[in-house]
């Protein structure tokens, strides 16, 4: 049996998973880091405390559920796939794979957290075959909001370009900040949706988007301002939901003009939102990650570990 172990410590979830390569079955342990009520983000700081004190546990559940053998180590080790790109909380798990790659004398291989949210989305819209192929990934959550022109690489697996970007505050952050106002828990994608899913509304939104960079500062203004006149908490989440949406629509349809007509994936905790996912399916055809792997996960650094030694 072919597996491979991957390790994630992004700065709001601890991840381990075992992607079983002979059956294609990925096996996901994960947790949220702790925030405290009413906050809408941690200190890299505590992200490294609470990381530390979640992965040996993690751990030890993913191997009480899984009892083979593990071909080769995965793990993120910083943000992007580009020059400088650094944050503490990825050092947790880092450091655990270097530990297990040296006692078990397994392969260590690093990626980006970005990669494996890709590879992670491949996978679980199977679509893996794009691995080999040109196309454009969103990766839209609380920590970027970005569009990415993926391309084969024949040292790394994917080469990756940040063709798009939001000019200010990334989607994520705008529906935790829409969140807190109504007083939902942290992060509060999942509230949000379901509360605009009960809404009736449709909002009628141009956006500001310039050669394809979105924004997205007017979202909290305008959403206390909807607060402050007496309208609905499910009203509030969908303008906030209908604005993401829009800004990334417009972003969409430039980037076709502009790369060609590829195909597109979308990956991120935002993209779990169903009335995106919904909407986007239908006009773009776009491929979207099942939610569990949309958010952040290790089965992508799992995943990239079976390429890489698939190549050896």
């Amino acid at each position: 049996m072919s597996s491979f172990f991957g390790i994630d410590t992004s700065n709001y979830t601890t991840s381990v998973a075992v992607y079983d390569s002979d059956n294609d079955i990925i096996i996901s342990h994960k947790k949220l880091l702790p925030v405290k009520k009413g906050e809408i983000g941690l200190r890299q700081s505590d992200a490294v405390f609470h990381h530390t004190v979640q992965l040996p546990d993690l751990v030890g559940d993913l191997f009480n559920e899984y009892k083979g053998d593990i071909s080769a180590i995965g793990v993120s080790s910083k943000p992007r796939d580009v020059a400088g790109s650094y944050m503490p909380c990825f050092l947790v798990g880092l450091n655990l794979a270097r530990c297990l790659s040296s006692v078990f004398h397994k392969q260590l291989y690093t990626f980006s957290h970005q990669a494996g949210h890709i590879a992670a989305a491949l996978h679980s819209s199977k679509r893996m075959e794009l691995v080999e192929n040109k196309f454009i990934a969103f990766q839209v959550s609380g920590g970027t909001t970005e569009a990415l022109l993926v391309s084969p690489s024949e040292n790394e697996v994917f080469d990756i370009k940040i063709i798009a970007d939001s000019l200010d505050l990334k989607a994520g952050q705008a529906v935790d900040r829409v969140g807190a106002m109504l007083g939902l828990p942290f992060p509060s994608g999942q509230k949000v949706d379901e509360l605009a899913q009960k809404s009736n509304k449709k909002y009628s939104i141009n956006p500001f988007v310039k050669d394809g960079n979105c924004s997205f500062s007017g979202i909290e203004n305008k959403c206390h301002s909807m607060l402050s006149q007496g309208e609905s908490a499910e009203d509030i989440c969908r303008y906030c939901i209908d604005y993401i949406m829009q800004s990334l629509r417009k972003m969409t349809k430039f980037l076709l003009n502009k790369h060609g007509n590829i195909p597109l994936v979308f990956s991120g905790g935002v993209m779990s939102n169903t009335i995106i996912k919904d909407t986007f399916t239908k006009e773009f055809n776009a491929a979207f990650a099942q939610p569990e792997f949309s958010s952040d996960n290790a089965a992508g650094a799992a995943i990239l570990t079976f390429i890489k030694e698939s190549r050896k």
